[in-house]
């Protein structure tokens, strides 16, 4: 039980683990954990959308263990990775090597870096639609750079229901889910 707990207390750490791209683009924040619970969303719902069939449950651990062994390594992003080797496979062969379900996490984890399965390919893109989602959101608010950051975002993306995905996510303003009837009474009196 003691590797379990440890386990359970280093996941804790993407709660404290800064991704590091948005020093580049000048704004916006968030924790690789917070990055995380969306990109299980996104990959639900493309899980939902798309026609082919695919093992949804691999589809979600994937997106919920792609980043786990940065609770080791450290968020780093596209400008840290031309100057920095990091040796992933030691973090997850450390990760886990003693854990009861260790050998499936790994698998998991070097699926998804392989991006050759379906369902790989798919928890990628969920994780670069995260990103496009985050981008929209700072270019709304008036972040300048964010339409360059975008386009090479949608480069990424290795599935035809991510691509129709993005187009729509860079139409859409992002505050649009809340606030989309201004007509209506409660903007006015509140109620």
């Amino acid at each position: 039980m003691d590797k379990i707990i440890n386990f359970l207390f280093e996941t804790g750490m993407l709660k404290k683990t800064p991704r590091t791209g948005y020093q580049f683009l000048g704004s916006g924040k968030e924790s690789v954990a917070e990055h995380t619970f969306r990109v299980v969303c996104i990959g639900y719902t493309l899980s939902k959308l798309i026609t082919e069939p695919i093992d949804e449950i691999s589809l979600l651990k994937m997106c919920l263990f792609h980043d786990l062994p940065e609770a080791r390594t450290g968020d780093h992003n596209y400008v840290n990775k031309k100057y920095v080797s990091i040796n992933e496979e030691k973090a997850i062969n450390d990760l886990t090597q003693s854990l009861p379900f260790g050998e499936e996490l790994a698998t998991l984890i070097k699926e998804f870096n392989k991006q050759t399965t379906l369902e790989s390919k798919l928890a990628n893109d969920a994780d670069q639609l995260d990103f496009l989602l985050q981008l929209k959101e700072y270019g709304d608010l008036g972040n300048k750079y964010t339409h360059d950051w975008s386009q090479a975002v949608i480069k990424r993306l290795q599935t035809e229901v991510a691509q129709n995905l993005a187009q729509k996510i860079l139409k859409t303003d992002s505050c649009d889910w809340w606030y989309q009837d201004k007509s209506d009474p409660w903007w006015i009196n509140g109620r």
